[in-house]
């Protein structure tokens, strides 16, 4: 919101001329406006472009949205209960549309009650040879005549409970135009210091704002676009960014040794060369911890990239100082996949690795705890059992959170009090990051990238294929398996329908016995309903090669390594997400051998569903498919938790306009380069309007 104290548009809304208290109660609760503030903030969600008004005769195309004026000569209620709807004729000069409404027919019958001329809005179908809009907008043009009105006029989003109250788009419309009369340009101050304005040419505050409302042409209303979304974004980059220089300020430990435990492993026992971007990576690391900062970095790499054995030096480096390292997976699987990986590494090295879940015995805890306690565990894998109180560390230098998405906040934040000055985080993802969520979310943590592939790695080759070929899929998978591979079949598990999702994947591994007789092939199920004793099991057999498939949920999706599984096959490829997809496609491909990533889908899929298929067969690249996901889904909610003022988002998307908001953030960084508490004269009315937002504890430092 764009007020300051003692300010006209903090004014309850009950004070516009036309609401009063009822209204006003009504505006709050439906679309949260309470002052003239937010009032100006209520921008129109489309506008009627008149050089865009079509006559009925002249619509060719079915399905195109159309905008139209005509007289409704005939308004009738047919069919009852579900069935019922309000039937009308639109006509002009050149012809007639059907009107139909299903929903919200009291209101529409009081608004075109009288006759008169009509805006109507929608989409124009062919039905039963006739043409026909569903749903339409319609605004009655009252006494003006269409080719008086303003060249654009807006068009703004109400509720069914404000349109029974005449408070319709129509009606924000002279609502708005009666706040203009009522502010002053002065009122609308500005928020952006003058250089910033001048230096990218932006359109004065008021200027933007009284042309978003009623724009005076194409180009000006573009520029109240631009200017509004680039202030938006720019305050939302400031937070972001001012919260990355309020860690300058916190001291962490410096690890300025390299010694033996990391030189003795990296040349004795390294298993493979480091790729060039492992090794930009590491210096990185070296540089955030040689300075007395702490260190909080987010390292992004594909599925298979290599980030484990990073990590793994990372803990090394932190030995050598004489600092304890830990690290933090959010599943048992994972986590012991991690201890495991890491102990064989170790193995001929002189490093107590301990390993600690909820599921560790009593005796074996204390003597865990004990050691860690007094320093001789050297490093801790585990789930977030490690945040638990009685876990107490004699020097932790280093926190390694792998997965950090599936933490909370809260349980991530307990891990930095394990010492006297916050540990050095490391937090790693096999999600790569769209660069829209690398300046939102993530935008307070530096960011590294391993993009290339260890070598050795084959490319795994991906198929879609609807459900008549399932039996062409089955020969393929058996003859993989004949040839002494390992096959995954996974199937989609969706909470809003677990049970039903349970009873397919049950249906599912009995269809699957059918093609692999059990008297040939042994089957392990996999999914995380089962006690944990028979799900270790079962997946213990297909990891040392005893099962030829393993039937299972995404519970497999991150951190089961199998280099003799070949071949994943998805069930119902189009309910899962493209990120999910290919996590699930990267558990496969980490053997010598070819392997197969098959999109099994049912026949009839959405179009946003034939995309996803594309992308996965086409698209090889974790990061491109992350920002085709991202682009798929929107952006959801952003984690306030990890950057400040998401919410405030009005006209700006994160994923259109991710090159403004790339361009606001160098603007950012480079305004609290200059001035990081905002003290210039030139900062001032920035400074002010910060300290108003409810993210203001980012800012008490300047105040």
């Amino acid at each position: 919101m764009f007020i300051h104290s003692q300010d006209i548009l903090l004014t309850p809304i009950e004070y516009l001329k036309g609401v009063g208290p009822y209204k006003a109660e009504l505006l709050r609760k439906e679309v949260a406006i309470s002052t003239f503030g937010d009032m100006l903030q209520f921008y129109p969600f489309r506008y009627v472009d008149r050089s865009t008004v079509m006559q009925i005769g002249q619509i060719q195309e079915d399905g195109v949205m159309v905008q139209l004026v005509g007289r409704i000569t005939f308004a009738e209620v047919l069919g009852v209960g579900r069935g019922k709807r309000l039937v009308g004729n639109l006509k002009d000069s050149t012809g007639m549309i059907e009107l139909v409404w299903f929903q919200g027919i009291s209101f529409i019958e009081k608004v075109i009650e009288g006759g008169g001329n009509f805006l109507v809005y929608g989409k124009a179908v062919r039905f039963n040879g006739y043409l026909t809009i569903t749903h339409p907008e319609i605004e009655k043009l009252d006494t003006v005549s269409p080719d008086e009105l303003p060249a654009f006029m807006p068009v703004y989003s109400s509720t069914e409970k404000l349109r029974s109250k005449w408070l319709s788009g129509r009606n924000f419309v002279k609502l708005i135009q009666q706040l203009f009369l009522q502010i002053k340009e002065k009122d609308i101050r500005e928020n952006l210091p003058p250089s910033v304005i001048q230096q990218h040419r932006l359109l004065s505050r008021y200027q933007a704002v009284k042309n978003i409302h009623f724009p005076e042409d194409n180009l000006l209303l573009q520029a109240s676009m631009h200017r509004l979304k680039f202030e938006e974004l720019f305050v939302h980059q400031i937070g972001i960014c001012k919260l990355k220089l309020n860690r300058q300020f916190i001291h962490g430990y410096q690890f300025l040794k390299v010694g033996d435990a990391f030189n003795t492993f990296y040349k004795q026992h390294l298993p493979f060369e480091l790729t060039n971007d492992q090794k930009e990576v590491l210096r990185e690391i070296r540089l955030d911890t040689q300075t007395g900062k702490q260190m909080n970095r987010l390292l992004q790499g594909d599925v298979g990239s290599g980030k484990t054995i990073v990590a793994l030096l990372c803990m090394l480096l932190a030995i050598d100082n004489d600092f304890q390292a830990c690290l933090m997976a959010p599943t048992e699987i994972l986590a012991q996949q991690h201890f495991i990986g890491i102990k064989d590494l170790l193995i001929e090295m002189d490093i107590e690795v301990g390993f600690l879940t909820g599921k560790v015995k009593a005796k074996e805890r204390r003597s865990l705890l004990e050691k860690l306690e007094c320093g001789e565990m050297k490093i801790l894998i585990g789930t977030h059992a490690l945040i638990e109180d009685n876990v107490i560390f004699k020097n932790l230098g280093l926190c390694i959170i792998d997965e950090q998405h599936r933490f909370g906040v809260a349980q991530r934040a307990k891990l930095w009090k394990k010492n006297e000055l916050p540990p050095h985080i490391l937090v790693m993802t096999a999600t790569p990051i769209p660069r829209t969520l690398a300046m939102t979310s993530y935008g307070d943590l530096d960011v590294s990238v391993i993009k290339n592939l260890p070598p050795g790695r084959k490319p795994i080759s991906t198929v879609h294929r609807p459900e008549i070929h399932r039996a062409k899929v089955m020969e393929f998978i058996k003859h993989e398996i004949d040839q002494g591979r390992q096959a995954y079949i996974v199937y989609p598990l969706i909470e809003e329908s677990e049970k039903l999702d349970y009873e397919n994947l049950y249906a599912g591994y009995e269809q699957v016995k059918q093609f692999f007789p059990e008297q040939t092939y042994h089957i392990a199920m996999v999914h995380g309903k089962q006690k944990p004793e028979e799900r270790e099991s079962n997946m213990k057999s297909f990891v040392q090669g005893k099962a030829h498939i393993m039937v299972a949920t995404t519970v497999i999706e991150v951190g089961v390594n199998v280099p003799n599984a070949s071949v994943m096959l998805i069930e119902s490829a189009e309910r899962f997400g493209l990120s999910q997809l290919h996590q699930l496609r990267g558990r496969v491909g980490r053997g010598a051998d070819k392997s197969y990533c098959i999109l099994l889908t049912t026949h009839k899929i959405t179009a946003v569903g034939k995309l996803r298929m594309h992308t996965m067969v086409t698209e090889t690249s974790g990061f491109a498919i992350a920002e085709k996901d991202l682009e798929l889904r929107g952006p959801g909610e952003i984690d306030g938790t990890r950057q400040s003022g998401g919410s405030d988002l009005k006209l700006a998307d994160i994923i259109k306009d991710v090159n403004l908001m790339e361009l606001t953030r160098h603007v950012a960084i480079d305004l609290l380069q200059k001035d990081p508490y905002l003290e210039s004269e030139e900062n001032s009315s920035l400074k002010s309007f910060l300290m108003t937002r409810k993210d203001k504890e980012v800012w008490s430092r300047i105040s």
